[in-house]
């Protein structure tokens, strides 16, 4: 199919989105009266916070004037220039495995709805936003088999409430080799120059994305050659960022996105000759998040059914099992799985979906990019979403026959991401956007050193670690500053939020909430758009 024709499918399916957003009495649909968002503002400001995140010398054209440079020795101790990054939530930690994903979820976010992002006139902000985490990589990737994966120390960081401009605590520095390897945070960080390599090369930056498939092939090669937990190689990452899963969707992970920068078969033939070996098409998952990333990739897997040319009946027949998982996690997060809750993911009495009490949006957000993908996959193949029965399931209870499957239109699966998106943005129990600066109610008291401390500009004598929590912290006024576009955890699982500094699991902020909602806010911008036109 073209893309002009993928193109007219995805416009036409945009009045079904509209008839089924109104006619839903599901948490599918926002009720008649919620108010409707400007996705084009909430974009603006998702792009913004990624400014506030950085770490290093900033730019002449930072627009997030309250921060200065910071981290300017990073490295320094062991020999390598590792200045730059991001700082991952509200501490001054520089964790690789986070900071890669973000960068993936912000260049799949751009692969996908660019053209809708450029009309907004955020396309440069974007680039931007990947080019900081990129630039850094590439410093971190010192030798085809060695990544440096963390600057800082997260424990003693934690016990310091201090700007990152005059920060005191440890900046060691911590790698992985082929001695200690670590395959997620080596496979991740080749998923996320490989996806890069694919937005800077339809920009037009032909070179830097060579530079950028150059470290992605190395690093995927580290990471597959010499097989290991990463956290069981930088132990001081494992009370953080420890991996649940394992390594092993990193590598198919790695491998898909490597096969879209490239079109060598030789990274699909990995992703469909480990597909079972690997989980890829075993697991069935109710969450996509920086450590689990078998529904990421499953419906990354599913997208080759219309973007590939040429495939084996083999191959064909691995991708729609790949597909059949992806539908799985669909499936579940509508609430649409045949057997009940054990086989869906669980929700507030709002309609939120609710993963984990600990810093919650970043599920919400992942899954509405993942379901905004797979319904426009849906759409451009004429098809619906199939919720299929449990093939093990007990039918005694009735008389032996199993559940019927259930069938979704493409258009329902979308205004289920749009119902999820929307609920961040303030249409929920709360009356609270939980995108900051968005709207006129938001969090002022975000868990976050620098926005909850005076600028260095504003105070330039030096704040310790002690006094940041006596004059900063602990002051039960509003931040000095609105960490705009950052989207915080977010509500409990009864749809209550408190906006206090120290609510750290509902009020912290990381850069992996606030990527997915790039691509979001840009599809439902367009769409916008598009029946703004139709009432015209």
């Amino acid at each position: 199919m073209s893309d002009v024709t993928v193109r007219l499918v995805l416009a036409a399916a945009v009045m079904a989105v509209s008839l089924v957003m109104a006619s839903s009495a599901s948490p599918s649909s926002s009720s008649p009266s919620a108010p409707s968002h400007d996705y084009g503002d909430a974009l603006r400001k998702s792009l913004l916070y990624f400014e506030a995140q950085r770490s290093g010398r900033l730019p002449y054209n930072q627009r997030v004037r309250w921060r200065g440079h910071s981290g300017l020795t990073d490295g320094l101790e062991q020999g390598v220039d590792l200045v730059g990054g991001y700082y991952d939530a509200g501490d001054h930690v520089k964790f690789g495995l986070p900071m890669a994903f973000t960068v993936t979820m912000l260049s799949w976010s751009i692969i996908e709805y660019g053209d809708q992002v450029a009309a907004a006139g955020e396309l440069v902000h974007a680039l931007q936003s990947i080019k900081w985490g990129t630039d850094y990589f590439m410093k971190a990737h010192t030798a085809p088999n060695e990544l440096w994966t963390q600057v800082g120390d997260g424990d003693s960081d934690h016990y310091c409430w201090q700007r990152p401009e005059d920060m005191t605590t440890s900046r060691r520095a911590y790698k992985v080799d082929a001695e200690h390897p670590g395959s997620e945070v080596a496979a991740e960080t080749a998923a996320a120059m490989a996806a890069a390599s694919v937005v800077f090369r339809n920009a037009g930056d032909a070179h830097y994305a060579h530079i950028l498939l150059h470290h992605a092939q190395q690093l995927f090669e580290f990471a597959d050659k010499y097989r290991g937990r990463y956290h069981e190689s930088v132990r001081v990452v494992k009370s953080f960022y420890p991996s649940s899963s394992g390594y092993k969707d990193e590598l198919l992970w790695a491998a898909l996105w490597l096969h879209r920068a490239t079109g060598s078969r030789r990274y699909l033939d990995y992703a469909v000759d480990n597909a079972d070996d690997f989980g890829g098409t075993g697991w069935g998952v109710s969450e996509f998040s920086w450590d689990i990333k078998y529904s990421g990739l499953q419906v990354l897997a599913s997208k080759l059914l219309l973007e590939e040319k040429d495939l084996s009946s083999e191959q064909r027949l691995v991708l729609e099992q790949y597909r059949s998982k992806a539908e799985f996690y669909v499936c579940s997060n509508m609430n649409k799985n045949p057997g009940g809750a054990a086989r869906n993911a669980p929700r507030t009495p709002a309609g939120l979906l609710f993963i984990r009490a600990w810093n919650n949006l970043q599920y919400v957000t992942n899954a509405a990019f993942l379901l905004t993908v797979h319904s426009d996959l849906l759409s451009s193949l004429g098809e619906p979403l199939r919720c299929l029965p449990d093939d093990d399931a007990d039918t005694s209870d009735t008389g032996g026959e199993a559940a019927a499957e259930v069938v979704v239109p493409a258009a329902e699966v979308l205004a289920f991401a749009k119902f999820q998106a929307d609920y961040i943005l303030g249409t929920n129990p709360a009356e609270t956007s939980y995108l900051v600066g968005y709207g006129e109610k938001y969090p002022r008291q975000v868990h976050h050193r620098a926005a909850s401390t005076a600028s260095v500009k504003q105070e330039k004598g030096f704040i310790g670690c002690a006094q940041g929590f006596d004059d900063w912290y602990s002051a039960g006024g509003d931040n000095p500053h609105d960490l705009v576009g950052a989207v915080v955890g977010g509500p409990d699982g009864k749809d209550r939020f408190r906006d206090e500094r120290g609510m750290y699991i509902h009020t912290e902020a990381c850069t992996y909430n606030t990527a997915p909602m790039v691509g979001v806010l840009s599809r439902f911008m367009e769409i916008q758009r598009q029946q703004e036109e139709q009432d015209l």
